[in-house]
């Protein structure tokens, strides 16, 4: 297992899930103070190396057991945006393309291009993810595309 310091160096002391910066100075008791996630293990099973992510200790509770929710930036003007974690975990496991949103306008489309691709090299870092925007229908659709490192 890795250290506090370890992980939060590595992760740039930001929470992998809301990707808000984690002061590495504040007390592990509040919440907004750095915690450790060890990721989905199996009850009574030792997390694999260099799986552990930062987070705040609030965000790491609020998870709790449950798939976690990462936020599109509430700066971004995207229509039914996908869920960002099963978009994750789809492209990894399979590689590829998937639609990920649909914007009005191509500057909403290539702004939301650029979060996106920043988002997923800090939340998935195995993922190598890159976006696309499509004329489709009269707006503009926002496309990932993904393989492994």
């Amino acid at each position: 297992m890795s250290t506090l310091d370890e992980v939060g160096e590595r992760d740039a002391w930001r929470c992998w899930l809301c990707d808000e910066p984690v002061d590495p100075d504040a007390s592990v008791n509040s919440d907004r103070g750095p915690s450790i996630d060890g990721g989905a293990t199996p009850k009574g099973k030792k997390a694999a190396p260099g799986s552990e992510r930062l987070a705040h200790r609030a965000c790491n509770t609020r998870k709790g057991a449950v798939k976690p929710v990462v936020a599109w930036s509430p700066t971004l003007f995207v229509v039914e945006p996908a869920p960002i974690v099963s978009t994750v975990e789809r492209l990894t496991r399979k590689g590829g393309r998937e639609v990920v949103g649909r914007c009005p306008t191509r500057a909403d489309a290539e702004e939301a291009a650029v979060w996106l691709v920043d988002r997923l090299s800090r939340f998935a870092p195995q993922l190598r993810a890159t976006a696309t925007v499509e004329p489709g229908g009269g707006q503009f659709l926002l496309v990932a595309h993904a393989g492994t490192r």
